[in-house]
């Protein structure tokens, strides 16, 4: 991937685990960005004016030759992250199956 990755999360929160994870077994570099969601840090202005307007984490934050994206919920950023490697199956009814336990 020709890209830089950030992911905006809350250190505390599983789903934000499930992508630094994902990004640790695929050797991919992740740099973090903390918000305290408990302190209302997801709710101001910024956050929800440049990340993600529904106030909510995690948010992967893609930098690549398309711009400057904005990918939230835990599923899909690491859906993303897999995509083209082996922890997404070839066979189309796995890739259900997978998607069914994310």
């Amino acid at each position: 991937m020709d890209e830089a990755l950030t992911l905006h999360e809350d250190p505390r929160s599983g789903n934000c685990y499930k992508i630094r994870l994902t990004a640790a077994l695929l050797g991919l570099p992740l740099a973090t960005r903390s918000y305290d969601i408990m302190g209302g840090e997801t709710r101001t202005t910024e956050f929800l004016s440049k990340v993600n307007p529904n106030g909510r984490i995690p948010v992967l934050q893609i930098n690549d030759a398309m711009g400057v994206r904005f990918l939230p919920e835990s599923n899909a950023a690491c859906w993303y992250l897999a995509h083209g490697s082996a922890l997404i199956p070839q066979d189309r009814f796995a890739q259900a199956e997978k998607l069914r336990w994310n």
